[in-house]
């Protein structure tokens, strides 16, 4: 081993055996050592791993994903020993940054396992012929992702398959309960295999999270997010009781217009929503109803897919349009490697990966994107958050590694969404796709649409962290697994099975957050951030216009807020950084209200005299 990777973990021995030196145990100095030289090794190992999954995304093979894996494993493995390695400094009085670091590398990955093989079911631990526990891991991880992308859905007698993204394109237009209700049960085919497994996960994760100094594997993932874990879960409960009206609203809307379509038989007033009549395919988004719930009597405000065709754009050409809209808040232009080396469109050549992704590759300049962009409106609006992705990762290349933003950091999913949400009327006729901004009737129907999508996947990325903490703190057995999801999607969302359920099954595994092993929880915080940074930089930008017309389109003083947001990634809390772009570092739904205020009055009168609930 030689290069970066080794001087890593030269720096890592020594400072392990400075801190085992010592007369009395380690000192506080010994932990600053420590976290620098963890960093180093964990950010040499991080390049490893962004190449090889940058080459697996971009050309899937079978050795591309034999290497992706491979380093993924080592940087896993090395996070879960350097974790187990951070708890010697716990109950040391130590500085406010140190503590830090140390507490995002004990959280740095959503699960570990424990140093010795977690005592699988009829084994003691330890046995002779037992693989490590960081090994099962890693095969259970890998199991659940291959079944989960085996899950094709062939529904006729003919034996035709439908892959995941043909068969949301195919939901979205069919209006057949039947043909709907066979592509549901088709895509849980093999789902039921997936519970022993994912038993077994929750077992090694608590073993994990024990060995850390954490109660279960939920309390570690509450941990993650720069408050107490029971705060975090009590500020979520907070902040769904404020935006649960609207939903309920939505919901209300959504259910009389299937039962006009259906049949009051099928979707009943006063009752849950049948999944199969959602499109919804374990991602909580309902924008395939769009069509079907839309109003009548208004227009539908302007058509962004008709004028991008028109203007004969490409997706590369989306994303020059978000950087041009950076460019206009006062950032830097990317660098050109970014242009050279990302992907925005699916080539015709290979097989790729298609789900949107962003790495920095060597923690410095090369940042990159590998997205599949369809040139629409929802593909104008990925690309504006994918480049906004891009330049977070890119502006905290100066922090330290232990500060740099992973996956799962809260600010880093509400940049881009916070980016998205800047794709308004105003910036469309900046940038010279809209000649002039619909008028304001032209409101409603365009808030119901991002409606479908933002407000109507909220609850669903809550219940499904809800459901997994429950899970880890044992308070669900595993024969109640399924019983307990459709409890919650019923709880939360006000919706049922559309078919018998029984112990057997496990319809979670459709989700691929649940399969993957990915919290949620930081999606819905996100999303409510977004809207409240957004709130703060059209008054910076000096906008009189309401929050969803507003365009931050040339203003480098809202720039100067967003840039310092991506310029602290993660090194401080995100309520301090919140306080700094915002004004206010407690997470309020009142922006998220504010912006659908237009919606919220038409719902209002549409469901008068409406059985709302469930």
């Amino acid at each position: 081993m030689t290069g970066p990777r080794a001087t890593a973990a030269c720096l890592l021995a020594a400072a392990l055996a400075a801190c085992s030196r010592g007369p009395s145990g380690p000192t506080a100095a010994d932990a600053e050592v420590f976290v620098d030289a963890a960093g180093a090794r964990l950010l040499a190992l991080r390049h490893e791993a962004s190449h090889a999954a940058w080459a697996q995304h971009d050309l899937v093979t079978g050795d591309t994903r034999a290497q992706a894996a491979a380093t993924a494993a080592v940087l896993a493995a090395a996070t879960a020993e350097l974790a187990r390695e951070a708890t010697r400094f716990d109950g040391l009085d130590l500085p406010e940054a140190t503590a830090r670091k140390l507490t995002r590398l004990k959280t740095a990955a959503p699960t570990s396992a424990p140093g010795q093989p977690a005592g699988a079911p009829g084994q003691p631990t330890g046995a002779p012929g037992q693989p490590s526990a960081q090994q099962e891991l890693a095969d259970l991880l890998a199991d659940l992702e291959r079944t989960h992308a085996a899950g094709a859905y062939c529904a006729d007698a003919g034996g035709h398959c439908l892959e995941r993204a043909a068969l949301e394109e195919t939901v979205a237009g069919l209006r057949d309960t039947d043909r709907l209700l066979d592509l549901w049960d088709e895509g849980r085919t093999l789902t039921p295999s997936m519970r022993p497994r994912f038993e077994r996960l929750v077992e090694i994760a608590n073993a994990g999270a024990a060995e850390l100094g954490y109660a279960d594997a939920g309390e570690r993932w509450r941990s993650a997010h720069d408050l107490p874990p029971e705060t975090f879960r009590a500020e979520l409960d907070r902040l769904w009781s404020e935006v649960r009206p609207l939903y309920e609203s939505l919901h209300c809307l959504v259910r009389a217009e299937l039962g006009a379509e259906y049949g009051t038989a099928i979707a009943p007033p006063g009752e849950a929503i049948p999944a199969h009549l959602l499109g919804d395919l374990g991602t909580g988004d309902w924008s395939a109803v769009y069509g079907m719930v839309a109003p009548r009597t208004r227009g539908r405000g302007y058509d962004l897919t008709r004028e991008l065709r028109r203007s004969r754009m490409d997706p590369p050409g989306m994303a020059r349009h978000a950087e041009r809209f950076f460019g206009s808040l006062g950032f830097d232009p990317l660098p050109a490697t970014f242009w050279e080396r990302s992907r925005f469109a699916r080539p015709a050549d290979r097989e790729v990966d298609c789900r949107a992704r962003g790495w920095n590759v060597d923690g410095g300049n090369d940042v990159r994107v590998a997205a599949c962009l369809e040139v629409d409106g929802d593909g104008f609006v990925a690309a504006q958050r994918e480049i906004a992705r891009a330049y977070y990762r890119w502006a905290d290349r100066s922090q330290h590694p232990l500060h740099r933003t992973g996956a799962g950091d809260v600010l880093l999913a509400a940049a881009g969404a916070t980016a998205a949400l800047a794709v308004t009327p105003g910036q469309l006729v900046a940038a010279g796709l809209l000649e002039d901004p619909p008028p304001a009737s032209a409101d409603v129907p365009l808030l119901l649409r991002q409606a479908l999508d933002d407000v109507a996947s909220l609850p669903f990325a809550l219940l499904v962290d809800e459901w997994r903490w429950r899970i880890f703190a044992g308070e669900v057995a595993p024969d109640r697994y399924n019983q307990a999801w459709w409890e919650l999607r019923g709880e939360y969302q006000g919706i049922r099975a559309p078919a018998p359920r029984s112990a057997a099954d496990f319809d979670p595994g459709v989700t691929r957050g649940v399969v993957a092993n990915e919290p949620r929880a930081q999606e819905f915080l996100a999303a409510i951030l977004r809207f409240q940074i957004h709130r703060a930089l059209c008054a910076a930008a000096g906008e009189a216009a309401p929050p969803h017309r507003c365009s931050l389109f040339g203003s480098r003083a809202a720039g100067a807020r967003l840039r310092a947001l991506f310029e602290t990634g993660a090194s401080r809390p995100w309520p301090e950084t919140l306080a700094a772009v915002a004004g206010a570092g407690r997470a309020d739904a009142s922006a998220l209200l504010e912006y659908f205020a237009p919606l919220a009055a038409w719902l209002d009168e549409r469901n008068a005299g409406r059985a709302c609930g469930w």
